[in-house]
């Protein structure tokens, strides 16, 4: 079992990061926090201790280390090592896109849309 293992190792082996310069820029860019405050990238993680991590999208992981682990291994094993006291991701409602109308319907084999039939396509879209 490891005694001293680098904060940046640990969150890449526990998978929470893809690489471990990943993990090193967000501790860097202080997306990874202890008990609220800055960190560094060779603070030596210690059982018990609870980090911040900020991702994109407003999600928030709050763990708890319960073991260290220095190597990437499975899911499995990686989550044996930690606890995710994160609060549940509330689903984002999902927006139409703005590039694909559904209702505008043209026949296979019919080609691109010649310039007045997108005109026409632009007039139907303002009046819905």
């Amino acid at each position: 079992m490891e005694t001293q293992i680098r904060l940046d190792s640990y969150l890449w082996a526990i998978r929470m990061y893809k690489s471990r310069s990943l993990a090193s820029d967000a501790i860097k860019n202080n997306k990874v926090k202890l008990n609220d405050g800055p960190v560094k990238s060779s603070h030596c993680v210690k059982i018990g201790e609870v980090y911040t991590l900020s991702f994109p999208h407003a999600v928030k992981k709050i763990i708890e280390v319960t073991g260290l682990i220095s190597k990437r291994q499975s899911y499995d094993i990686a989550k044996g090592h930690y606890i995710d006291h994160s609060p549940p991701v509330e689903k984002l409602e999902k927006m139409d896109s703005v590039f694909f109308i559904p209702h505008i319907k043209r026949d296979r084999g019919t080609g691109r849309p010649t310039k007045k039939e997108r005109r026409d396509m632009d007039d139907f879209r303002e009046d819905v």
